[in-house]
């Protein structure tokens, strides 16, 4: 497709550059200005769930693993952590914030 908007492209191969710039540009232009304006709305952008108001305890990464906050069934304590009932993974990887190499 490239190859044949360039063979059509009058004159020498700077001209070309500055028309398939000028191409490209309003391209994005017209994208920006009339489609994305249109597709918004019927994009899922908008569409997050977000429950509990924010009351779960959620441990800093530092703090032991299964310090979460039990499950809140209340058919007895499992031993893995939990946030409403959600396991958590257990695994916490503990990498070093500094890339190695690097002095802070």
């Amino acid at each position: 497709m490239y190859a044949w908007i360039w063979q059509r492209l009058p004159g020498n191969a700077a001209v070309r550059a500055g028309l398939s710039l000028l191409l490209f540009l309003a391209a994005v232009a017209i994208l920006f200005k009339w489609v994305f304006p249109w597709a918004e709305p019927l994009l899922p952008f908008g569409d997050v769930t977000v429950n509990d108001g924010g009351t779960s305890s959620v441990q800093p990464t530092g703090a032991p693993t299964g310090t979460a906050s039990p499950s809140p069934s209340g058919g007895g304590k499992s031993s893995a952590p939990t946030i409403d009932g959600a396991a958590l993974p257990t695994y916490i990887p503990r990498v070093p914030l500094v890339p190695t190499g690097v002095v802070a």
